[in-house]
């Protein structure tokens, strides 16, 4: 896009961002993940520096605006949940370098094709380095190493300021555009006229879901500023008047003939280093912006595009990060795949890099409805501790052979029922003398029609079998629906347990001796106390080793 419509973004829709935004600090404006993900939607339809390509912008604005309002009046913020961290990571990072890339024949001063393979178009562009335009790689390194060292030794100085300010005297003085460089050019001065955004039809159909991933985006970029600014400030702020900010932003960028904005980190960053403590400092930055459109634009005309370039490359060089990637895979190797596959596939599919994102959020969903239908599920036997626990991990001895313990970690719903029945089926399968199943429920948040109508015919198989199913320890909430149900009469109150301590005092009793049949005399004569089964599985009884709860004492 011409630079000037730069200059539009950081005015009207810097100054409603301000307004309308919930967070005092955010800076809203041009950035450069939005600006990527426009050029990438619009592209398809329009060639580059063509009329229609200016107009499919300002079009893609008014259409990620309307999105976003739409999402905040619905109250659907929620909505920026399906984005997780490893997509949103893999995504920064992948596009991140695109950006960096993109802006190479601009450094190196050699033009390049723009087809429907970003990779091939910038990999043609290093096969010609040797035609690479002299003034303008020197221009740009130049750019680069002021750039760093004005970070490194002089943070608080403005070195994109200083930089840009140096290097267009020097462009002017030399010659640069007689030479074969490329300039900003000349940039119209005035304000920005306001008027409707070109509407097409086809052209609206077309540019939706390119619509949908900008209004996405570009939120979660503004969102994770405001959360950093919300810790640092310690201020609140409302995730849903900040989308209706930001697409009120959006719009008015369409109606003053711009591009897609967002919130901005750095510019956001910059304000907090400021200290700024409200959104005055927003207006006070597009005030100077309109200073420039009315009085300083020809000061920018000897500005080598170069210069621009170098610019960008560091600004977008702070989001490589791959250490959060590695983080995400040790972590969980469900996030860290995730988070592989959208930087892989944002890197493959660029210029259409929105599906990249797509691809990420479609497996993040899919292995979260993967984990759900097999949640955990693990056979338990009492820990030294006097707990119940994982009996194979920790290779704990068995409870009873009569008796079976389970823990299900999830909540008992559709997706997942088959999963636990199978569990249960197996269990009484591989055991023959399997007299009672107990279910160690603290896991189990809810239960729905399915899990219920499952319990049922569990319960009823089992009885059949000689086989009692019990629970312990289960939530209130999971309580009143077995009970409104009808489930609780089913299997037995007497089966129903507050804790783990009471299920094995009860239950044992009941199984007697192993080898003794129903005859407890040994059993009782040699536990006079109903900690006794307790007591011996968690070592109590015995303070010289831990021993199977079915263990007695004689005389």
């Amino acid at each position: 896009m011409p630079t000037y419509y730069g200059l539009y973004a950081a005015f009207i829709p810097t100054i409603i961002g301000a307004l309308f935004g919930s967070s005092r600090q955010l800076s809203t404006g041009p950035v450069a993940m939005t600006s990527l993900l426009t050029a990438a939607s619009v592209a398809q339809l329009a060639p580059h520096g063509s009329e229609a390509f200016y107009a499919y912008v300002i079009l893609l604005a008014l259409l990620s605006g309307l999105f976003q309002i739409a999402f905040g009046m619905l109250r659907m913020g929620i909505l920026l949940n399906f984005l997780s961290h490893p997509v949103l990571m893999g995504f920064i990072n992948a596009a991140a370098i695109i950006i960096g890339l993109s802006q190479l024949p601009a450094m190196l001063g050699i033009p390049s094709q723009q087809s429907t393979h970003f990779l091939v178009d910038i990999g043609q562009v290093v096969m010609h380095l040797d035609k690479a335009h002299g003034e303008s790689l020197t221009f740009g390194i130049t750019a680069l190493a002021m750039l760093i060292a004005l970070k490194r030794f002089a943070p608080r100085l403005p070195g994109v300021l200083i930089t840009v300010t140096l290097l267009t005297v020097v462009s002017y003085l030399s010659g640069y555009v007689s030479l074969g460089g490329r300039v900003v050019g000349e940039i119209p001065q005035g304000l920005p006229s306001f008027s409707l955004p070109p509407l097409d039809w086809h052209a609206s159909i077309a540019l939706m879901p390119a619509a949908f991933v900008i209004a996405l985006i570009s939120f979660m970029e503004a969102m994770s500023s405001s959360k950093v600014i919300a810790v640092k400030t310690r201020t609140p702020w409302d995730e849903n008047q900040e989308l209706i900010a930001q697409g009120l932003a959006k719009v008015a960028a369409a109606f003053s003939q711009s591009m897609p904005v967002s919130g901005s980190f750095s510019r956001s960053a910059l304000n907090l280093s400021a200290n700024a403590k409200t959104g005055l400092s927003s207006l006070f930055s597009a005030l100077f912006v309109v200073l420039t459109l009315l009085f300083f634009t020809p000061l920018l005309y000897h500005l080598p595009k170069p210069v621009l370039s170098a610019i960008i490359m560091m600004a977008v060089g702070g989001l490589i990060d791959f250490s959060v990637i590695m983080k995400s895979w040790r972590a969980s190797r469900d996030d860290g795949l995730t988070a592989v596959v959208t930087f892989v596939s944002t890197l493959a599919f660029a210029p259409d890099i929105q599906n990249g994102i797509l691809n990420g959020i479609i497996l993040s969903l899919a292995l979260l409805l993967y984990k759900m239908t097999k949640p955990r599920i693990a056979q338990l036997g009492m820990h030294p501790g006097g707990t119940l626990r994982d009996l194979r991990r920790l290779g704990l001895p068995q409870l009873h052979p009569n008796l079976s313990a389970l823990r299900f970690d999830g909540s008992l719903q559709f997706v997942n029922v088959t999963y636990f029945e199978d569990a249960l089926l197996r269990l009484e399968s591989e055991n023959s003398a399997l007299k009672y199943i107990l279910i160690q429920g603290s896991g189990i948040n809810d239960i729905d029609a399915s899990g219920v109508d499952v319990l049922f015919n569990l319960a009823s198989r089992f009885r059949g079998a000689g086989i009692t199913l019990g629970f312990s320890g289960l939530k209130s909430h999971v309580m009143e629906i077995m009970k409104a149900t009808g489930l609780t009469k089913e299997i037995g109150e007497a089966n129903l347990f507050g804790s783990d301590r009471d299920a094995l005092d009860r239950i044992i009793p009941r199984l007697g001796n192993p080898g003794q049949s129903d005859d407890l005399s040994v059993y009782q004569s040699a536990n006079q106390s109903n900690d006794a089964p307790y007591r011996s599985a968690v070592g109590l009884g015995r303070q010289a080793e831990v021993v199977p709860v079915y263990t007695t004492t004689k005389a």
